[in-house]
């Protein structure tokens, strides 16, 4: 296995994949976003357009797929989760043998790796390494959560583990999903597989249903899927709403600072952000 990185070497290097049971060709480890984008334009998986932006193709899927996602029914989730029509179970004997079956399909292929934080305050942030087969995937990601400074590289360590693997099928009959493609969170492993589809909202969404499941539950935060802008008086305002409703447009005031545009928490009578980036949609 061949790892390339970037940026200077660390203990951090990290986890090792192969204990993982991950066996890959070329392993391309936190590399910035002209190297991402290059790769990206030299195995033809996008192009540039006339403002030099990187578009790329999702394939099927130009959404997310919510009768498609699960949670891992278990110890930890059987009695916390309101179970329904939105958060879907399915069984750990479902989840590892998906799991087992995604890390074989990656033996000798090239995969992009990326350490990362999600949640701006260092008290609540989780670690997240996502695990991509394509550049522009963990491009994504590089744009979406919290680069690690050289210093927290160095020292960090494996919490929450995203696979996303879109050329990855399910076969429902074998595998107990209900389509090809599938997300599942287990909180237990703190796992998210993503399978059978490209579309990148899967691996921000699925963070943010750990968040919306961890932060209540171990801290009594209240996570938020909001705007946020802030005046110059310390008053806070937020505007709520579903996806493509107005909130990114709505925040962004001239005369008041953008905190965030999707996500928050509300903690100890202060606000918090749950992502650093803003992350209109087009």
């Amino acid at each position: 296995m061949i790892m390339e990185r970037l940026d200077a070497g660390s203990k951090s290097d990290l986890i090792d994949l192969t204990e993982m049971g991950i066996i890959a060709r070329k392993v391309y480890f936190n590399l910035d976003n002209q190297t991402l984008t290059q790769q990206t334009l030299d195995l033809g998986q996008g192009k540039l357009n006339d403002l030099g932006a990187l578009c790329v193709t999702t394939g099927k899927f130009t959404g997310r797929s919510p009768k498609d996602k699960f949670i891992v029914k278990d110890s930890i989730t059987a009695h916390t989760i309101d179970w329904g029509d939105v958060n879907l179970p399915i069984s750990e004997e479902v989840f590892h043998n998906l799991y087992t079956k995604m890390k074989a399909f990656l033996q000798g292929k090239d995969i992009w790796v990326r350490h990362c934080f999600a949640g701006a305050d260092k008290n609540y942030r989780i670690n997240v390494t996502v695990i991509n087969t394509t550049p522009w995937a963990n491009l994504f990601c590089n744009n979406l959560f919290i680069s690690p400074s050289e210093e927290e590289l160095s020292s960090f360590e494996k919490e929450w583990i995203i696979l996303q693997v879109p050329e990855f099928l399910a076969d429902p009959a074998v595998d107990g999903t209900r389509s090809g493609n599938f997300t599942i969170l287990n909180f237990t492993e703190k796992v998210i597989l993503i399978g059978g589809s490209a579309y990148t909202g899967e691996m921000k969404k699925g963070i943010f249903s750990v968040l919306n499941f961890i932060l209540p539950h171990q801290y009594n935060i209240l996570p938020m899927h909001c705007s946020a802008n802030e005046g110059k008086d310390g008053d806070v305002s937020l505007f709520f709403g579903l996806s493509g409703t107005g909130k990114t447009t709505l925040s962004a005031d001239a005369n008041r600072s953008l905190i965030g545009d999707d996500e928050h928490g509300w903690a100890e009578g202060r606000y918090l952000i749950s992502k650093e980036v803003v992350t209109p949609k087009s």
